[in-house]
């Protein structure tokens, strides 16, 4: 009797694992491209990608459309990680001095109506935020893009080159003085217009 118990246990399990991975055969890429339209970043879109899997994997109740549930488990996936990066960023740049005067940045990112006027001015604001970048001095541009846009600690930043932490911190800080500067005559030009 037991045996017959642990010969049904094995066979759903593995017409489990032959369903799993089934379902990653067939999705995998769809996922991957309907991602990679919507992340800049390929690391960030294979790292959603296997979020969503997982998600899938660990999922215990019956999904009724399954292509549709995917697709919206990724679509999440892709909210919380644009959620999660663009805060840090934010914060660093718009924290300190007239916090009050940002507010308006933040609610232009986190609005999720889409009407033209947001994505104008969100694309405004990477523009200048580029632009800005790009006057920077090299070594403080790269500790920012590190640290603030790649997520990279300072400690790891240090031992790639060479640099003290220190140092570091003081170019990070100079790159941010200078960024909410530009993006303070940006958010002027948009108020006065």
């Amino acid at each position: 009797m037991m045996d017959g118990a642990m010969t049904i246990t094995e066979t759903m399990a593995d017409n489990r694992k032959r369903n799993i991975t089934e379902v990653i055969n067939t999705y995998s890429k769809r996922l991957l491209g309907f991602i990679r339209k919507r992340v800049d970043n390929p690391s960030d879109a294979e790292d959603i990608l296997q979020d969503v899997l997982f998600q899938f994997v660990d999922n215990t109740q019956p999904i009724e459309q399954l292509s549709g549930w995917l697709f919206t488990v990724a679509r999440n996936k892709i909210t919380d990680r644009q959620r999660k990066h663009k805060p840090d960023l934010l914060d660093d740049i718009f924290s300190g001095e007239g916090d009050e005067e940002w507010l308006g940045w933040a609610e232009l990112f986190f609005d999720e109506n889409n009407n033209p006027e947001a994505e104008y001015l969100r694309s405004m604001f990477w523009e200048t935020l580029n632009e800005a970048l790009n006057e920077l001095p090299k070594e403080q541009k790269q500790v920012f893009v590190l640290n603030e846009l790649e997520g990279i600690p300072f400690k790891e930043i240090a031992e790639k080159t060479g640099e003290t932490v220190n140092t570091l911190l003081s170019r990070k800080r100079y790159a941010v003085l200078h960024l909410r500067e530009r993006l303070k005559v940006l958010r002027d030009e948009i108020l006065n217009y």
